[in-house]
């Protein structure tokens, strides 16, 4: 194997590098992410098949839902597999045009991710503060409408920053120490001025996090006082309830989100230990989802039970009850 630090006149395709100083571990390494990946897309791909399935379920809550889970799927398909066959040896390159497509597919999901968790948010607000107009303002029209607004923003923002990384020349290196073709990580390859393309992913990034982030932040100060307003404790518990998971999933992405921010600025933390803390994020979040939404919610429960443990065992019980359900 060359040397990492070899200076290139000009690459022309990157080396995924994976866990530098854990090569001794990679068979087992390999072993956990397959059972990672198995895990989170079963789960996800559950929630989505469950959702589409029961009619029950076709309302905007789950719509949402049914949208974050098949983010997750969308990223952790991005990212694992390509993992798995670096850790298995295999494989290991990727070409410029590659790596750069894997980059924005992967921040495009996880902006989309954000602003979803905040429109979530406003779901959960509305559904407190004005139930009695909640189908009016969260109709399943507007439902859509919002998803497919979050999509439009999370794929267009970082198109101009990352069209820029694909701009510059890389010659510095073609080893990419990372898990995957991270943004910060592969601009640090380029042997050109990126002080444009740094100050302008630094800008998106706020926007995209502490736009959310505020708004989040808004939205549940509302609730709570809305909650301390309620005369009655059984009112109080029904509206904690509501918004039990998705409080979870926002301290979930927040404080995950902190963790990346603040240790990726500590010095002494090793090479490997910044790839860890960098996919605290897109590794993490996709595999607790499914279990945040499917163990705390009662309705998909029941829906896996009819779907699911009925269709095996019972077949044709299962046809009756989706003629039920229709």
């Amino acid at each position: 194997m060359s040397n990492p630090n070899t200076s290139l006149p000009s690459a022309t395709y990157f080396i995924i590098v994976g866990m530098p100083g854990l090569q001794e571990n990679y068979t087992t390494l390999f072993f956990m992410f397959l059972l990672l990946f198995l895990a989170t897309i079963l789960g996800n791909l559950l929630i989505v098949v469950l959702v589409s399935l029961d009619i029950r379920l076709h309302t905007p809550m789950y719509i949402f839902l049914w949208n974050l889970a098949l983010l997750d799927v969308l990223l952790t398909t991005a990212m694992i597999p390509k993992l798995l066959a670096v850790l298995w040896g295999h494989y290991r390159t990727i070409s410029i045009a590659g790596c750069i497509l894997q980059m924005y597919f992967i921040i495009s999901v996880a902006t989309v991710e954000i602003f979803l968790v905040a429109a979530m948010a406003y779901d959960r607000y509305v559904a407190v503060v004005k139930p009695l107009h909640y189908n009016t303002i969260i109709s399943t029209k507007v439902c859509l409408r919002m998803t497919s607004t979050v999509w439009l923003l999370g794929f267009l923002l970082p198109v101009v920053s990352v069209a820029l990384a694909s701009s510059v020349p890389y010659c510095t290196s073609n080893y990419v120490l990372h898990c995957f073709c991270d943004y910060p990580t592969v601009l640090s390859l380029a042997c050109a001025d990126v002080t444009a393309q740094v100050n302008l992913a630094l800008f998106l990034t706020m926007v995209v996090d502490w736009g959310p982030f505020l708004f989040v932040l808004f939205t549940y100060c509302r609730i709570i006082i809305a909650v301390v307003k309620m005369k009655s404790m059984e009112s109080c518990k029904k509206a904690f309830n509501m918004c039990s998971s998705h409080i979870v999933l926002v301290v979930l992405y927040y404080v995950s989100s902190a963790v990346v921010y603040i240790g990726l600025r500590v010095d002494s933390i090793s090479p490997i230990g910044r790839i860890f803390i960098g996919g605290l994020n897109y590794f993490l979040t996709p595999l607790v989802n499914p279990i945040i939404y499917s163990l705390r919610n009662k309705k998909i429960m029941a829906a896996a039970q009819r779907y699911i443990i009925i269709k095996c065992l019972f077949p044709h019980s299962a046809k009756n009850t989706v003629r039920a359900a229709k």
